[in-house]
């Protein structure tokens, strides 16, 4: 019997080669029955990544303050005011948090897996885990954050409302939205390790054109329509945009910016489940 004869065999008797994909649906229950292994994961993770530092935990809402001071800073004198709203200081700081989410999500998801060859040639469990470890664990560190951001802009005089609590949603498209960019770069770095070289430049242009620290409405008010619409396209701006509508007073509701942050939360996560389930096989043996 040759080894196309012995694979039928063992096909015909139920048996499957070590290491096979499993069919998407049967990949994604295994993925769902092993959640707690990620939520673990990501727990120790933000435990290990401060366990050296004399504040600690302090340091995930201590980081993005003092970028928010720093661009304040530089942005706030530099530039024109004509390009800044009124409530500048709880706009930046809206940015320079929500964006830390996503800018987070995509350097995690592109060493999820070639960070942790060890664990993927050792045991056997859905791959799709380590990215998702990821964005949960920034999920997790995005809490804290979310509460500070709130009494800065609170202190800053935006009255709270209702509106607040659209927040919750909002970062939950997000998350989705994040998780399918971190299964794609995770996928993308195992089989071209050049990609780790190209994704600061990558979190920079999103950084620049997402509208952080000035109004896409202001910078592009004399010039076609169209080019803002374009603009409002970025999904990552449209979630900044969200938040800052639920937080931030004289910001104006945007349909467009609804409809891409929903499509973009569902579209990128089903492409990246996806597109790293195809290459599940491949993990650990690159």
């Amino acid at each position: 019997m040759n080894t196309t004869d012995y694979e039928a065999l063992a096909r015909e008797h139920g048996l499957e080669r070590v290491g096979a994909r499993p069919p998407l649906g049967e990949y994604l229950m295994e993925a769902w029955r092993r959640r707690n292994f990620a939520i673990a994961l990501a727990k120790y993770r933000i435990q290990a990544s401060l366990h050296d530092s004399r504040l600690g935990m302090s340091w995930i809402v201590l980081f993005p303050i003092l970028q928010a001071a720093l661009y304040g800073t530089i942005f706030g004198v530099i530039m024109p005011s004509d390009t800044r709203p009124d409530n500048f200081v709880p706009f930046l700081v809206v940015g320079v948090f929500t964006f830390g989410f996503f800018s987070s999500s995509l350097s995690g998801g592109a060493k999820a897996v070639t960070g942790n060859v060890g664990l993927v040639r050792s045991l056997s469990f859905p791959r799709i885990l380590l990215p998702l470890a990821q964005v949960i664990q920034f999920a997790m560190e995005l809490v804290p954050m979310v509460i500070v951001m709130a009494i800065i802009v609170a202190a800053f005089g935006e009255p709270i409302s209702w509106k607040w609590l659209l927040v919750v949603p909002i970062y939950a498209l997000m998350a989705l939205f994040n998780a399918g960019i971190a299964l794609v770069v995770a996928r993308l770095t195992v089989h071209l390790k050049d990609v780790t070289q190209i994704l600061p430049l990558v979190t920079r242009l999103f950084f620049y054109v997402s509208g952080i620290f000035y109004s896409l409405e202001l910078v592009l008010a004399d010039n076609p329509p169209w080019m803002l619409t374009l603009a409002q396209l970025n999904p990552v701006h449209d979630y900044i945009a969200l938040v800052r509508y639920c937080l931030v007073g004289g910001t104006e509701l945007q349909t467009l910016a609804w409809v891409v942050a929903v499509a973009s939360a569902i579209v990128t996560a089903a492409f990246g489940i996806v597109f790293f389930w195809k290459a599940e096989e491949r993990y650990g043996s690159e």
